[in-house]
């Protein structure tokens, strides 16, 4: 887990840790206009530095128990998932809400991209055995 909450101090690293990523939480604040509008910039350079036209991803709004600052309202989170093409779940690191599911999809997403991704194992026909007979 690389949490560098926006800070370009990390963005030397920031590509060496997209390289050895299996899955990405695509975090932004409800409450923070501003980090809603850098997922798109994040997710495009995830999949530019995999040389993929899809990775394993989550969108995960956080700070969903703020609901009296939100600014980022749910069906523009929906709506961004859509584009991105990749699942959208709220979050609260504050009350735990849907902390541990948001990592636990992003577990079945990445086992299911890794499943098609590996070549199907080669199928081996057992050869017909002949008996020998020693005189």
């Amino acid at each position: 887990v690389l949490d560098t909450a926006g800070q370009e101090e990390f963005s030397a690293m920031r590509e060496q840790y997209m390289r050895a990523g299996e899955g990405f939480l695509l975090v932004f604040s409800v409450t923070d206009r501003r980090s809603f509008e850098e997922v798109y910039k994040f997710h495009k350079q995830i999949l530019r530095v995999k040389d993929r036209d899809e990775f394993p991803m989550i969108l995960v709004g956080n700070k969903a128990d703020l609901e009296h600052q939100r600014t980022i309202k749910n069906e523009e989170g929906v709506e961004l998932s859509r584009q991105l093409g990749i699942k959208y779940i709220e979050a609260s690191a504050k009350v735990r809400m849907n902390v541990d599911l948001a990592f636990h999809e992003l577990v079945r997403i990445v086992r299911r991209y890794q499943a098609q991704e590996r070549p199907a194992p080669k199928v081996i026909k057992k050869k017909k055995r002949l008996k020998c007979s020693i005189l």
